[in-house]
């Protein structure tokens, strides 16, 4: 009987923590944010003009500055007064390549960041995953070598091995002493990947470029009867310039000062439009905030929707965003930001900590009575690279919503075959209703749970979630042993 009533009590204050979050009015406010970007949604619609009319959305190109200006117009047109924020950044781009192995020449693509003019011969060495383990492991080293790295974590591996991101690898390389880094593709179908290479968004010491799955794992083979000599000859582009992010600004009706941010990142790489990476994400947002306009939504919480550039130069807009912040003392201002960074067709939502899961559950509930697809899960975890994590090491709390790609669309990340045809026009609009309820919930919630952590909370939770060796190696560990 005791038990009984424990499990009572505690069911209770259960049901009256999340009474105090969440409203009942969500509920018919979900079903018409449902009906309209069922029946109105212009995400797919914008997202196909913008890669027809403008391509890649490089950052510091022309073709970037076109996308900021586009985003720019849709916002006003939606009934926004949009403005920039203007940062200077280091641009780069690609100029000419040439990989030869043993004389034969290979298919490959530079990785952003790699020196402006480079030409090195020298023995190949298979350094594996490319991990410290691998270095330290290697018997020969890779000292004035160029290292053979495999993109993502080769299969065989011992169970358990955690990948870095390839400028974190090539950190490594460099670390060791390698002339150069030759990335194998982890995606099989001859695709060429891009991206940067640099920690820091800085010109990095050594080329680093990216080779196909095919032809790397051939050369992987083949290294272990026989030693193999290489050369990369590249010349690329770079040079200071100006970027911006693109933001528009909903007033909260009760609560003005308490800041909610909805963020992703407008701009992509060159080798193809960057529907998926991150078109997908960029335009969601964008209709969110149309969507809130069409149905004069007005929450508690003032809204930011702010599509960021750089993202993939080393998160320099989001950088900038939380630099400005810092500098105008509005960082506290921020409540929560929400990060979509290729989201699609999501059924659940999470975040970095899971002080607010009942709220998230909540707002997950009401969306599942719209459409009985929602399944409503939850997640929470500190991770890295994208728009999140300037504001995550701030100790602000961060989230989305939890999408999904097919392995014939997530091989394309980084490719030369990120474009529009890989895009569902449901699954889009899904993205755009779910992401548009988590925000209004978490914007109109009458107590937010989450609150900007300390310093040493910070700290506490990146080591537990395994990424002090990725922020030293990247040079954001500002904590002192």
């Amino acid at each position: 009987m005791i038990r009984y009533c424990l499990i009572s009590l505690a069911m209770f204050l259960l049901n009256q923590h999340l009474f105090a979050q969440v409203k009942p009015e969500w509920e018919s406010i979900f079903k018409v944010i449902s009906e309209e970007t069922e029946k109105n949604s212009k995400a797919y619609a914008t997202l196909r003009d913008v890669t027809e009319q403008t391509g890649h959305r490089l950052t510091g190109s022309p073709n970037g500055s076109k996308a900021e200006a586009f985003v720019f117009d849709l916002l006003q047109s939606y009934g926004y007064t949009p403005h920039y924020q203007s940062f200077e950044t280091e641009s780069w781009s690609r100029g000419k390549l040439t990989v030869k192995i043993n004389k034969l020449t290979y298919k490959a693509v530079s990785l952003a960041h790699s020196p402006i003019k480079a030409n090195v011969s020298a023995s190949l060495v298979d350094m594996g995953n490319g991990l410290e383990e691998d270095y330290l492991g290697h018997e020969t080293g890779v000292k004035d070598k160029i290292a053979l790295v495999y993109l993502g974590i080769l299969p065989g591996s011992k169970a358990g091995t955690r990948n870095l991101h390839r400028s974190e690898k090539t950190a490594l390389a460099i670390k060791y002493g390698a002339k150069g880094i030759i990335f194998i593709n982890s995606a099989p179908g001859n695709i060429l990947l891009t991206g940067t290479a640099s920690v820091t968004g800085k010109l990095i010491s050594i080329p680093a470029v990216c080779i196909s799955n095919e032809d790397g794992l051939k050369l992987k083979t083949s290294l272990q009867s026989k030693p193999a000599a290489a050369q990369i000859n590249m010349t690329n582009f770079s040079g200071n310039i100006k970027a911006r992010n693109v933001i528009a600004t909903l007033k909260g009706k009760t609560n003005p000062g308490e800041k909610i941010i909805i963020g992703g990142h407008l701009d992509s790489w060159d080798l193809a439009t960057g529907a998926i990476d991150n078109g997908i994400g960029t335009f969601a947002i964008i209709d969110m905030a149309r969507t809130f306009k069409a149905l004069q939504l007005q929450p508690e919480r003032t809204i930011e929707f702010v599509l960021f550039m750089g993202e993939e130069q080393g998160l320099l807009g989001s950088k900038a965003y939380v630099a400005g912040a810092e500098k105008d003392g509005s960082l506290n201002s921020i409540q929560y930001m929400l990060n979509f960074d290729m989201t699609n067709d999501p059924r659940g939502y999470s975040a970095t900590v899971p002080t607010d899961k009942a709220l998230f559950e909540g707002i997950g509930a009401f969306a599942k009575q719209t459409d009985t697809s929602f399944a409503n899960t939850y997640s929470s975890g500190f991770g890295l690279h994208s728009d999140h994590q300037p504001f995550m090491l701030q100790g602000i709390p961060t989230g989305g919503a939890s999408g999904r790609l097919s392995p014939e669309v997530l091989k394309c990340y980084h490719a030369d075959c990120d474009d529009m045809n890989l895009v569902n026009e449901a699954e889009l609009k899904n993205t755009v209703r779910f992401g548009a309820m988590l925000l209004y919930g978490i914007a109109d919630s009458k107590t937010l749970q989450a609150k900007r952590m300390s310093d040493e909370e910070i700290k506490e939770q990146l080591i537990k979630s395994n990424l002090k060796e990725p922020l030293q190696l990247a040079g954001e560990w500002r904590w002192k042993e």
